[in-house]
């Protein structure tokens, strides 16, 4: 069995503050994703590399303070890929690729952090440039080697994805345009689809209980007023390998929540 975790932090610092290394130790993932780091290399040094025993391997944003992914696992990947190649966005740290090769498989586990537009219209622009080049990469990917990418995508695809949907349609993170990128990559039948949103595989009619993120505002926490923003994608093959979900809304280390998948595969 293999055990994957995707969380966004919110700040590698605080979220460590708050507990976040003693519930790996306690949860023992074999490879957590993770997303807002905010902290540069130096920052992690002699603290962060390693967290429960697991090593980490990150991409780092330009900018002091600001996003940031890591992948900590168990096992020693074959290979690290820093970002996706990407002129505008690489330099924002938002993907860590690490490859678990083996003569029989070709298997990346990714940490992905998608742009927020919520900011403004110059951040909305810039997360739909980012969709627009990251399609392309993952349908390469998926036609070379299985992956599961982990992350934050600030997307909730349909309407059981979040309690108020009636009042988010013109809002980042709920938009038409969002929500047909995301249809476009999981169409089944379509060569420019074919992934799978492996909870909603193994949940598809949950809805309060699928929140993964609440807005620090008001009472949203208290009364589960939520988004569903945090996933794993796959490719189909390693996708029907998924044989339990967990989302660690009982624990808080920051405003989104732990989403655990136990896979049937070993690395």
């Amino acid at each position: 069995m293999f055990k994957l975790t995707s969380l966004n932090l919110n700040g590698i610092r605080s979220a460590t503050s708050k507990g976040v290394e003693a519930w790996i130790a306690a949860t023992r993932p074999d490879c957590i994703c993770v997303q807002e780091i905010k902290a540069q290399s130096a920052d992690m040094q002699n603290r962060f590399e390693q967290l429960a025993g697991l090593k980490g391997h990150f991409h780092f944003a330009t900018k002091k303070g600001y996003s940031g992914v890591g992948i900590y696992s168990r096992h020693e990947p074959s290979d690290v890929r820093i970002g996706y190649g990407s002129t505008e966005f690489d330099a924002e740290g938002r993907y860590v690729e690490a490859r678990f090769d083996t003569p029989a498989r070709k298997l990346s586990i990714i940490s992905a952090y998608f742009p927020s537009g919520s900011s403004g219209p110059e951040r909305q622009l810039a997360k739909f440039r980012f969709l627009a080049e990251f399609h392309p990469h993952l349908m390469q990917l998926k036609a070379e080697r299985e992956f599961i990418l982990c992350g934050d995508i600030n997307i909730a695809h349909q309407q059981i994805d979040l309690k108020n949907w009636r009042s988010n349609q013109k809002n980042s993170g709920f938009l038409p345009e969002e929500r047909d990128w995301m249809t476009k990559l999981l169409h089944i039948t379509e060569p420019t689809g074919g992934l799978i949103d492996v909870y909603r595989q193994l949940h598809p009619d949950t809805t309060e209980a699928a929140y993964t993120w609440w807005s620090n505002r008001g009472q949203a926490y208290l009364n589960n007023v939520g988004w569903r923003l945090d996933h794993h994608l796959a490719s189909p093959a390693i996708a029907r390998t998924a044989c339990g979900a967990a989302i660690y809304k009982d624990v808080k280390f920051s405003d989104h929540a732990p989403l655990t998948i136990d896979y049937d595969f070993q690395i």
